[in-house]
């Protein structure tokens, strides 16, 4: 596996943006998935677990905003909560708190901030 091959140079962005990794195919296990071109397995990809999928999330959201979560004014907080309930980041377990951690805020402040986006 070369990262040259047109394939995998095509996939690899979305596989690094979810926080996966690229594989042989021959060392892909159970719970990898094969992705095949041409009817040839080129790649595996290991996805990450659903908690390091929401610190990856939160480290690409910090690289984007140039400056730790923290730092942010409340609105862009706000955004930054209603876009990690629009990818099902509150569903992960302690999502609140690993959310709440990262933004410098109490849990009681991001469930404010769900509970405003949902009209309550």
């Amino acid at each position: 596996m070369t990262g040259d091959e047109p394939f995998i140079a095509a996939v690899k962005p979305l596989v690094d943006a979810m926080g996966g990794r690229l594989l042989p195919p021959d060392e892909a296990g159970p719970e990898d998935v094969v992705l095949a071109w041409e009817g040839t397995d080129v790649v595996a990809v290991r996805l990450p677990q659903l908690a390091d999928s929401l610190d990856h999330i939160l480290a690409a959201l910090e690289r984007g905003q140039g400056r730790p979560l923290a730092d942010l004014d409340r609105r862009a907080k706000q955004e930054v909560v209603r876009s990690l309930e629009a990818r099902g980041a509150f569903t992960v377990r302690h999502g609140v708190e690993t959310v709440a951690a990262a933004l410098g805020v109490s849990r009681f402040t991001v469930y404010n901030y769900l509970n405003r986006e949902k009209g309550h």
